[in-house]
């Protein structure tokens, strides 16, 4: 008879959540200046590094994971700098999600920083604001919804990752195993049940999920009117 949920599979979820919220903290901080450059650069060669960015959109995961692996492997430069390894560890999870998640962070809020008009920010200027008071006083109050948009979709890319994480940190329980792998370990020993249990929940954490940011954007675009 089995329970609702095992050990290990609430273990899996519970990596999942955490490794989701890390990444997802740390692509804001990251994507936040990264989006501001970027829809308001007018360096000709800007492209470059959009393509850079919207590349794990078209780029397989296995690819992307695998030369992940190599630059976080034992082998690998960043070791070699004496850095350490970080493969096959929950950090090396966090760099290969980040990477793995960037433009579905990044170009949500680079569309809304585009949206904002340019006398906004001059009038603010106009009234004394400072480049950095304007982008905390104005943008980000101005870009709110699609910041926790570009959050959401961070967070539930994360959620679902598999093959870059199982590249990057294989399978090994309690450090490195998340959701996904979990799943795909009952599929591949035919525990039908125990998959359906973890897929149900997983489901409905992401349904809640989503639910949850709609209805925000829908009460912070109301308070904007």
């Amino acid at each position: 008879m089995h329970s609702l949920l095992s050990e290990g599979d609430l273990e899996a979820i519970f990596l999942t959540l955490q490794l989701a919220l890390v990444s997802t903290v740390l692509l804001l901080l990251v994507s936040l200046p990264l989006a501001w450059w970027l829809a308001k650069s007018r360096w000709r060669f800007r492209f470059v590094i959009e393509a850079c960015v919207a590349l794990p959109l078209v780029l397989p995961p296995t690819v992307l994971g695998f030369y992940l692996l190599l630059l976080l492997s034992q082998q690998g430069p960043l070791a070699q700098l004496g850095l350490g390894t970080l493969a096959f560890s929950f950090e090396g999870l966090v760099i290969g999600s980040m990477v793995y998640s960037l433009p579905f962070v990044v170009q949500p809020i680079q569309q809304a920083f585009r949206d904002i008009p340019d006398p906004t920010l001059e009038a603010a200027a106009t009234l004394g604001a400072g480049p950095i008071d304007r982008f905390f006083s104005v943008v980000v109050p101005m870009t709110l919804p699609g910041i926790l948009s570009a959050a959401t979709l961070g967070f539930a890319h994360t959620l679902g990752e598999f093959g870059v994480v199982l590249m990057i940190g294989g399978n090994i329980p309690g450090q490195t195993q998340v959701a996904s792998i979990a799943l795909y370990e009952h599929v591949e020993s035919i525990d039908f049940i125990a998959a359906h249990q973890l897929a149900a929940t997983m489901l409905v954490i992401a349904l809640v999920l989503m639910l949850t940011v709609y209805a925000l954007n829908r009460r912070v675009r109301g308070l904007g009117r």
